[in-house]
């Protein structure tokens, strides 16, 4: 078992470069999204971010186990799922949907400012809303 807790650097690395590759990919999406590109279209362009999240979902569960730390027990971890699904929730409304492009901006500006909250709770492990 002490090796499982020695991955734990390699882990937690893991799982910051897949939330940066989601973040790029995001805007990214979000940019070629309001400016209606073909690029939209492309197979990779559909299946990318699906993958990254998947692994970015699964690093994250492994280092709940790894801290020993779990939404619905502690505080912070709750209020960063909350966070997170937030984000994700205003992340779709941001890039799907025949809505206009004023509410897909503020969507997309929403979803941001839920991933700061979520980076910062990571990094705190301090609960902001809930506390």
């Amino acid at each position: 078992m002490e090796t499982f807790y020695s991955l734990y650097p390699a882990v937690k690395h893991t799982h910051l470069t897949f939330i940066f590759l989601s973040v790029v990919f995001f805007v990214t999406r979000f940019v070629l999204h309001m400016r209606k590109s073909p690029i939209m279209d492309k197979k990779f362009v559909k299946v990318a971010p699906h993958v990254i999240d998947t692994f970015l979902l699964l690093s994250g569960l492994i280092l709940c186990f790894m801290i020993k730390q779990y939404p619905f027990v502690d505080e912070w971890m709750t209020e960063k799922l909350i966070a997170v699904l937030a984000y994700i929730g205003l992340g779709v409304m941001a890039l799907k949907g025949n809505r206009n492009n004023l509410f897909k901006i503020f969507a997309f500006l929403g979803a941001i400012g839920w991933l700061i909250l979520a980076a910062r709770l990571a990094h705190f492990k301090q609960v902001v809303l809930m506390g």
